[in-house]
Formats: C-alpha cells, structure tokens, sequence
C-alpha cells in the first residue's frame, strides 16, 4: 500500500481517538490535531495527503482552515478535505463546498462512512494530483 498520511482535526477528544485508532487500524500514517491553529500548523509542516476537518474548534474555526489551505496551499499537490462536523445545514455545507471541501458528513456518522470518503480521496489523489501538476507547468 502506498504511504498516506491523513490529518484529523477534532477539538472532542473521544471522537478524535477513536478516528485516529479506526484510520491507522485500516494503514494510514495519523497525525492529530485538537485546534483550528494546530491544524493549520500541521498541514504546513506534516504535509498530509487527507485532511478530516471538523468545522467548530477553538483557536481557529475549520472553514478558516480551509479557506487558508487554499488560498495558501503548502503544498503543490492536491490535499482533499473532508469535513466531518455536526454542523449540517444547508448554509455550512454550501460554504464548505464553496471554499473546495471534498466530501461532507454531519455527525453523528458511522466510522464506515468516514473510511469510505478517506479511501475515495486516495483513490483520487494520483489523477488529481498529475492534473494539478499540468496546471503549474
């Protein structure tokens, strides 16, 4: 399998182990964050290949994350954003979706569905990522 780091960003601590346990049981490499401010650290210095993104944390709100990865990318590949919160109306899904999330779920969901959308994201990365390649030549 290739090597695929996925970042969670989660201010509730239960919620934030149990994803970690659940994403590395299944091979990927997790890194954790428990603040908007540590996420956005982490995303420049760890680089990750996905990104699960919870929308109200303290510090720094998840759609501010968002909008800063980007509008300042660290890096020149694509990094997919899923978020993962129990804000799920209408209003907060279109603005996700308007600052290029990748995929939405309200909490509460099933551990599976958040497998399902990381291991889409990977499967997307290698077209993603040589598309976005032929934009910066």
């Amino acid at each position: 399998m290739e090597f695929i780091k996925v970042l969670i960003a989660d201010d509730e601590k239960d919620t934030l182990e149990i994803m970690a346990k659940k994403v590395s049981e299944i091979g990927y490499q997790v890194v954790t964050a428990h603040d908007g401010q540590e996420a956005w650290d982490k995303i420049q210095s760890e680089l990750p290949d996905v990104i699960l993104l919870d929308l109200t944390m303290p510090k720094m709100d998840g759609l501010t994350v968002l909008k800063n990865l980007r509008e300042h990318p660290p890096s020149k590949k694509w990094q997919p954003v899923i978020i993962v919160s129990a804000r799920g109306e209408l209003e907060d899904m279109k603005t996700g979706f308007t600052l290029e999330a990748d995929h939405y779920l309200t909490k509460p969901c099933e551990m599976e569905a958040i497998l399902k959308g990381i291991r889409l994201m990977v499967s997307l990365i290698p077209q993603r990522r040589s598309k976005k390649e032929m934009e910066n030549t």
